[in-house]
């Protein structure tokens, strides 16, 4: 199937295909452990795809905005990579995946050295939260959002101040794992724990729409460069380190099984988003705020499955 068939089937049955995957969104329900959360429309579901030929498909509830949650850990490691190297990055955190739910702090106290096991749950996202380089909290939390909106194409993006709010107030679990993180020194002496999950929980709360986050999707479709004018926005082995999580780690303990399913670098969040790619082609933003009993959206999963059947876009 060539590319020019293959979005014009795009485009004429894409519309139908979300219909069906709206259906599936009555098996779940928006997150309401972060309490501003659960105010989001639960038979909502929205797209667009982007594709690397600046072809571009919007359907659904893409107006909802929503807030990026465990999307945004893929782009703050990328930062933590440009600023500190691979060495600098993963004496913080490992490599692997966990099969423990993403709050864990079940492995920090029984496998050595006490690390968290990658970057995308979120003691390891914590973790790279330290690292950003910055003076202070706020100018942390100014470059990441500079970073943000560059690869968004979005110069008006930024934090939606009532689910921060919400997450610093409701954060038990969090503050557990980084007082954890600063006993096994995984956070420096000098990392002041409350200033540490402030920068995490902005960049958690960044509020974005599925346009927005197809085009972060479509920089690394193109392995980090402009889509527009070809520059270099992020080194081609950091965006492959951080696809390689995605595909390992990036829907929580349904990773595998999205995998093999879908076969597409993804990365979801409890807001509902999932960012997803095909790789040299299409940068994807999905929103669709019920989640299943493992944190991902039930009916965007189940329309990027249908997707990547329909395609053959699984990269095994």
């Amino acid at each position: 199937m060539t590319a020019a068939s293959e979005w014009e089937i795009l485009t004429e049955q894409l519309p139908a295909w979300l219909e069906e995957s709206r259906l599936q969104s009555h098996k779940g329900h928006p997150a309401t452990y972060i309490p501003e959360l659960a105010h989001a429309p639960a038979d909502a579901l929205g797209i667009t795809i982007m594709s690397t030929e600046g072809q571009s498909l919007t359907l659904g509830d893409c107006g909802l905005s929503f807030t990026m949650q465990s999307i945004s850990k893929v782009f703050t490691l990328i930062l933590a990579l440009m600023d500190h190297g691979e060495e600098g990055v993963f004496r913080k955190v490992g490599m692997e995946p966990t099969g423990d739910d993403f709050n864990s702090m079940l492995k920090l106290e029984l496998v050595e050295p006490g690390i968290p096991f990658n970057p995308l749950i979120n003691a390891g996202a914590i973790a790279i939260s330290s690292l950003i380089r910055g003076t202070s909290p706020a100018e942390k939390s100014e470059r990441i959002l500079a970073f943000f909106r560059e690869l968004a194409d979005a110069p008006s993006l930024s934090w939606n101040e009532a689910v921060y709010r919400s997450e610093s107030a409701t954060a038990h679990r969090n503050r557990s794992l980084a007082y954890f993180l600063k006993d096994n020194r995984v956070l420096e002496e000098q990392d002041d724990v409350e200033e540490v999950l402030d920068v995490y929980f902005k960049h958690c709360s960044i509020e974005i729409t599925c346009r927005q986050l197809a085009r972060m999707a479509l920089v690394l479709a193109l392995n980090g460069k402009d889509p527009r004018s070809g520059r270099e926005l992020i080194p081609r082995r950091y965006v492959q380190i951080a696809k390689t999580f995605m595909v390992s780690c990036g829907m929580y303990n349904a990773s595998g099984e999205f995998a093999i399913r879908a076969g597409l670098p993804a990365k979801s969040g409890v807001a509902g988003g999932i960012l997803a790619l095909v790789p040299g082609r299409y940068g994807i933003g999905v929103v669709g705020p019920a989640l299943n009993d493992k944190g991902n959206s039930v009916a965007g999963v189940h329309l990027l499955e249908k997707l990547s059947g329909e395609f053959d876009w699984s990269l095994f």
